[in-house]
């Protein structure tokens, strides 16, 4: 496996677990990897897929994330090939030629690929050494972003039922992890738990106020010409900092799920390339960004979970290097969001967002270690009381104390 790994992606060592969770694999065994954001999840599957005999079928929800992983395995002359709205009829049937050809080691599906017609038809054509399923917390109600078309993927096991299924998700609490393996039906599954720790990440909240704007400027001055994502509420928030920070000779663009398909891709591509260094968007952006140096996060608005706020800002400092996540807070945004929650009909659904976000208004008004609630509300222990990149626990931080005045 080694030499695989030398081979085609370059790398002579293992990341914490990846070597464990390949092997668990190859014995055909189910699996549920829990890695934080730049732990390395995608090589857990793509690298003994090139092992194994067959097809490694991978679901993921995230169409510009499909593209991006295709085109780097290609690059690493990897077959690999997607099925998803994106694709034309045309391209789709050279898609299934190939699959039916067996020219492809790993096929990228979504969701709605799995339970649509030409999937079931394909189906029958499929050696499927290996399933992997990201964004797994998707499956789940008490997952902070439940798709209900994950929903079809607890058929898996009957459809292949000798296959090991590997789902794979950056942030889960005990209770989504529990509902993962339930709904997917998973058989004596082995969990794989990566540390939660980023040592590299320095915390900070900060009451929003009329100053926000300056200090935003301020966290950009201190971080000139470094990649940087501001992440705000609404797609009129993204559009109008944007061009405040235009404005002021700032490279800056807003990205958000209103621009059509080509202007989105020519804003990620942009910031991929060097070409823009700040990104202002909404949680449409980010998901799969492998870009290892960006050194600032900002929160301009207040988080729905906690899950996905740790997400977002797991996107810094993926080179180990440190990085600044910066989040602004106030009681408005908080009602905001309790008001989009109250139009939620289904009861369940509206007591998970509403715990969810509670959660994230007791993380900003903590008094006590940022990092130590994060873990803890992840189930990993903490032992210390302190830790040493946090606003709370570095009161005589010189970055912070600039920040918080």
């Amino acid at each position: 496996m080694k030499n695989l790994l030398k081979k085609h992606f370059g790398y002579t060592e293992f990341l914490p677990l990846q070597e464990e969770i390949i092997k668990n694999t190859l014995l055909k065994k189910d699996s549920l990897v829990l890695m934080p954001t730049g732990g390395g999840k995608s090589l857990c599957f793509q690298l003994p897929a090139l092992k194994l005999s067959g097809i490694t079928l991978v679901i993921s929800p995230l169409i510009a994330l499909m593209k991006d992983q295709v085109d780097n395995l290609n690059n690493k002359q990897i077959p690999a090939e997607f099925l998803n709205s994106t694709l034309t009829v045309v391209e789709k049937r050279s898609v299934i030629e190939k699959v039916k050809n067996k020219e492809i080691k790993l096929l990228y599906i979504a969701p709605e690929q799995f339970s649509s017609k030409t999937f079931k038809d394909l189906i029958q054509y499929l050696d499927v050494s290996l399933i992997a399923i990201d964004e797994a917390h998707c499956i789940s109600e008490w997952g902070h972003d439940f798709r209900p078309k994950y929903r079809t993927l607890g058929t898996l096991k009957d459809v292949f039922p000798n296959t090991p299924i590997m789902a794979l998700t950056a942030t889960a609490t005990e209770q989504t992890r529990k509902d993962i393996l339930k709904q997917l039906k998973l058989t004596e599954p082995k969990i794989f738990v990566q540390s939660f720790k980023r040592k590299n990440l320095e915390l900070c909240v900060c009451k929003k106020n009329k100053y926000t704007f300056n200090k935003i400027v301020s966290l950009i001055k201190e971080n000139l010409k470094e990649p940087i994502i501001i992440y705000c509420f609404s797609r009129k928030d993204t559009e109008l900092i944007a061009e405040k920070l235009r404005f002021k000779n700032f490279k800056a663009i807003a990205y958000h799920a209103g621009l059509d398909r080509k202007r989105r891709k020519l804003v990620q591509d942009a910031f991929m390339h060097n070409k823009i260094n700040i990104i202002v968007a909404t949680i449409a952006f980010g998901m799969g960004i492998d870009k290892a140096n960006i050194r600032l996060i900002i929160h301009h608005s207040v988080p729905k979970t906690l899950e996905g706020y740790y997400q977002e800002i797991g996107r810094a400092g993926r080179d180990g290097k440190l990085s600044k996540c910066v989040l602004f807070y106030d009681f408005a945004d908080t009602e905001k969001l309790k008001y989009f929650i109250s139009k939620i009909e289904k009861e369940k659904n509206k007591t998970i967002a509403l715990s969810k976000l509670n959660t994230v208004i007791e993380y900003a008004n903590t008094s006590f270690c940022r990092n130590k609630f994060i873990l803890n509300y992840f189930g990993e222990e903490v032992k210390e009381k302190k830790c040493t990149h946090c606003d709370n626990c570095l009161s005589n931080n010189g970055f912070f104390n600039k920040i918080l005045k």
